[in-house]
């Protein structure tokens, strides 16, 4: 493979998650299988007809021919190459000390290592993941090594007759699968305790509690109780976490013994404020612990599916092989009645890879993984995907070290004093930060569950500038957050019907409570609230859009559909981006001044208009990077 080549397998789909070019409801390892064959090797084409193309209400393949080497592709790299590097100038002609609005937020910049600049990490969850890659790295090193010792010392026993779990044959028996659960599991619930007691001190005591309230009641209550009483006391927790502060001992101990008039206290209160100290590398654990609330949720409800399956293994009646279960299956086919144990459940629960930021997987899948290995991890892949992550890393540092947009929107700005051409791009970079602060952890996080042999969903697919489309958008943002919410949420509700008015009506207020989920699970504030309702609001126009003029009816004319569905995103584009904007940036009042400071005089609809201009282009290489996916036989929905 030519270093070249190498490039640009280190951006195929395949290596960053094999979800996207493999079906879920085929094994993964016939895809490693199929490689062998020769027919593997010649370049798929779904625009031709042929056996197993894709087609539409035509009977024409749904894929169209390449438009990379025509005419209006080549004006389209004319407009990136001239219009790109002027987007980086204007932001950064704003952020350079020459500006007369410099004094403002020189003070959230910090010293930078490129000769020269500073460097904006003024955002509180960047700067926090910053600091921390070392000791990251560093915990991304040992606990593979500490797992090898313990297997070391504790290996899988060999049964005779039975190959070895690790050895040359693929095959692994039930009972070779129940070892090798048993050794992880034991692993990690150990592992669990420690990470816990590390990074929460004296709190992670508070999280067991929890967790062992959350167990009880699923293991505990008549089956009909367990949904209802699962949701009510998980979102009630979400609620007591923010409003009690993380159930602070102090607090407790002055609520047990009041301080005196003087606000001195007794050995009790002293004890909390020495626990309240004592509380590990990450103190405020409520925080953090939102996701592990979309862990117990999944326990609960998928331990409640698995009492309707107690008369048999659905396994056993499909006559698969549960060593190379199709992902579908993995979650879907319940886990034995004896996996439902305490110590699984904290493995789960506390997966140290995990358990900070995710992603998320259910517990039927992590069940399924410990028992056998997924074939989907491979280590050339995974070295692929460690080196994708540095250079997102890297982007994110540089981008941070040209553009202080974050700092110029902490920095009590004036936006009046800024051209609607800076407001725009300001606010574009500032979404890009967002979307790359969030990016770089889970990516992390993500690689060293892969490391560890457990391979949950990516979370993030498409960069923040190729999303045309607001429902795509959300299935691929978060991504495992938004599978989690399809099987546990939006599925029970009804799901999505377009059908008719009354069905896209039902659709619609499922949206609006999942969203409103959404956004209290994100965090309690009225700007989230605020961002879950937009979002809805916004995705309306797509949906009705979807209604009045579907592909299907203009399957004769292509191109037309092809422009019209651009000039469409255009808006879209702008509906999102001012939703993001409220939910994780601005605000309600910041978005309220960015708006009249573009429309304040005629330069500002000029400016919006080679914009949308400028975001036509865009799109429509959106539209050819989907369809040359859709040649190779992909068909995503993001």
């Amino acid at each position: 493979m030519s270093v070249f080549s190498y490039i640009r397998s280190i951006y195929a789909l395949d290596t960053i998650d094999t979800r996207f070019t493999s079906s879920s409801a085929a094994p993964y390892k016939t895809v490693v299988d199929a490689r062998s064959d020769p027919s593997s090797k010649i370049k798929r084409d779904d625009s031709v007809p042929g056996v197993g193309v894709k087609t539409d209400h035509s009977g024409r393949p749904i894929a169209q021919p390449s438009k990379w080497n025509t005419p209006e592709f080549y004006f389209y790299y004319f407009v990136f190459l001239t219009v790109v590097p002027y987007m980086f100038w204007v932001a950064f002609d704003v952020s350079r000390p020459s500006h007369p609005n410099y004094r403002k937020f020189a003070p959230y910049l910090s010293e930078g290592w490129i000769p020269g600049r500073k460097i904006d990490i003024s955002d509180a969850q960047y700067y926090s993941f910053r600091k921390n890659v070392p000791y990251l790295a560093i915990l991304l090193a040992c606990h593979p090594v500490l797992r090898k010792i313990y297997n070391a010392v504790r290996p899988v026993p060999v049964r005779s007759g039975s190959p070895k779990p690790n050895g040359a044959s693929s095959y692994m028996s039930v009972a070779d699968g129940e070892a090798r659960k048993e050794q992880r599991a034991s692993f990690d619930f150990g592992f669990a305790i420690i990470f816990l007691a590390a990074i929460h001190g004296f709190s992670g005591l508070k999280v067991m509690a929890i967790l062992y309230a959350n167990y009880s009641l699923a293991t505990g209550l008549p089956r009909q109780y367990v949904p209802v009483a699962t949701w009510i006391f998980n979102i009630g927790i979400l609620f007591a976490n923010e409003l009690s502060d993380g159930y602070k001992f102090a607090g407790m101990a002055a609520y047990l013994s009041p301080l005196d008039a003087t606000g001195q206290g007794n050995s009790l209160n002293n004890w909390g404020v020495w626990l309240d100290y004592h509380s590990g590398i990450i103190p405020r654990w409520e925080i953090l612990f939102n996701l592990t609330v979309l862990r117990l949720i999944s326990f609960n409800l998928d331990y409640y599916w698995s009492l309707d399956r107690r008369g048999g293994s659905p396994i056993e009646k499909k006559q698969l092989d549960p060593a190379n279960l199709p992902e579908r299956d993995r979650i879907r086919t319940p886990a034995n009645a004896k996996d439902f144990s305490f110590r699984n459940y904290v493995a789960y629960a506390i997966y140290a890879p995990l358990y900070l930021t995710g992603p998320i997987i259910t517990f039927n899948d992590f069940i399924s993984q410990l028992k056998y290995p997924p074939a989907s991890i491979e280590t050339a892949r995974t070295i692929k995907y460690g080196i994708r992550f540095l250079l997102c890393l890297l982007a994110m540092e540089v981008l941070l070290h040209y553009d202080y947009c974050v700092a110029i929107s902490k920095g009590n700005p004036v936006w009046s004093d800024y051209t609607p051409a800076q407001l725009s791009l300001l606010s574009y970079f500032n979404l890009h930060v967002l979307w790359l602060k969030l990016l770089l952890p889970w990516r992390f996080f993500r690689l060293w569950s892969l490391m560890d042999g457990i391979d949950p969903p990516e979370n993030m697919l498409r960069c923040l500038s190729d999303n045309p489309s607001t429902v795509a958008f959300w299935r691929g943002w978060h991504r495992s957050y938004n599978r989690w919410i399809v099987r546990y949420i939006y599925v029970p509700m009804g799901g999505v019907s377009s059908r008719n008015w009354k069905s896209t009506v039902m659709s619609v207020v499922n949206y609006v409570l999942v969203f409103t989920f959404v956004a209290l699970w994100h965090d309690i504030s009225l700007n989230l609230l605020v961002w879950g309702w937009l979002v809805v609001f916004f995705m309306l126009p797509e949906v009705i859009a979807g209604m009045l003029f579907p592909r299907k009816r203009w399957e004769n004319n292509l191109t037309a559909y092809r422009v019209l569905c651009g000039v469409g995103v255009v808006g879209n584009l702008l509906m999102m981006m001012m939703a993001n904007l409220v939910g994780f940036a601005v605000g309600v009042e910041g978005l309220k001044s960015i708006i009249s400071g573009i429309f304040k005089d005629a330069s500002g609809l000029a400016f919006l208009l080679f914009a949308s201009s400028v975001l036509f282009v865009g799109i429509q290489v959106m539209f050819e990077v989907r369809e040359s996916e859709m040649r190779k036989g992909i068909f995503l929905k993001c």
